[in-house]
């Protein structure tokens, strides 16, 4: 545990010192709610669904994605001689699941204050929004670890996350409708199980298969 935690305090350092990836994750969440704002004004809620977690997706690939690909080869060979690989791969996703869900916070306060969107169910958007974010993070903290054994590393992501994350987005998709609907649907617990049962699938391939990447 202390391996894991000096490792997560050791990257919340370099964000906080640097900001690079954090500033530059608001200036994207501010940007992208104020463009839709002045071309869409208040979208229908099936649409502003759509738009939010569109934008949830760019902000995963701009901030978590970046996790493994910025690392070097020398500060591996350094990991590899103080860490054992799922603690280290087990901290990457904890701080990339709080870096996101500092960020999903931050989009949903932004894509109600400025668009007014009206929640039937406030808390339990917020919930799904949480949980989803969570899930984009993990998978493609995983498919950033993946890629960084690549050479292309950049398109290699992209290949592999697009269809991995449609899933995650449908379901996220109808799980978020269900909290802007009056209607209540019946599925919906059904869903959101079926989406933290994900979550714990993509920890549990990132901790069973990277142990084989960090070897090379």
């Amino acid at each position: 545990m202390r391996q894991i935690w000096a490792i997560l305090k050791k990257e919340l350092l370099i964000e906080w010192r640097l900001k690079h990836t954090f500033w530059g994750a608001l200036l994207y969440i501010g940007c992208t709610v104020f463009i839709v704002f002045l071309m869409a004004r208040q979208p229908e809620s099936r649409v502003w669904n759509a738009l939010f977690w569109i934008a949830q997706l760019f902000i995963v690939i701009n901030t978590v994605s970046k996790s493994f690909l910025q690392e070097t080869v020398e500060r591996y060979r350094y990991y590899y001689t103080i860490v054992s690989p799922s603690r280290f791969i087990l901290a990457k996703l904890m701080y990339s699941s709080i870096l996101m869900l500092l960020m999903t916070l931050v989009s949903v306060t932004l894509f109600y204050g400025i668009m007014d969107i009206h929640f039937h169910n406030p808390y339990r958007f917020i919930l799904v929004a949480v949980l989803g974010s969570q899930g984009l993070a993990l998978l493609f903290t995983f498919l950033s670890a993946i890629a960084s054994q690549a050479k292309q590393n950049a398109a290699l992501m992209a290949i592999l996350g697009f269809p991995l994350s449609i899933p995650l987005l449908l379901i996220l998709d109808k799980l978020s409708f269900a909290a802007l609907a009056p209607v209540f649907q019946e599925d919906w617990g059904t869903l959101l199980l079926v989406m933290t049962g994900m979550n714990g699938v993509i920890v549990g391939l990132a901790l069973l298969l990277f142990p084989f990447l960090w070897k090379e």
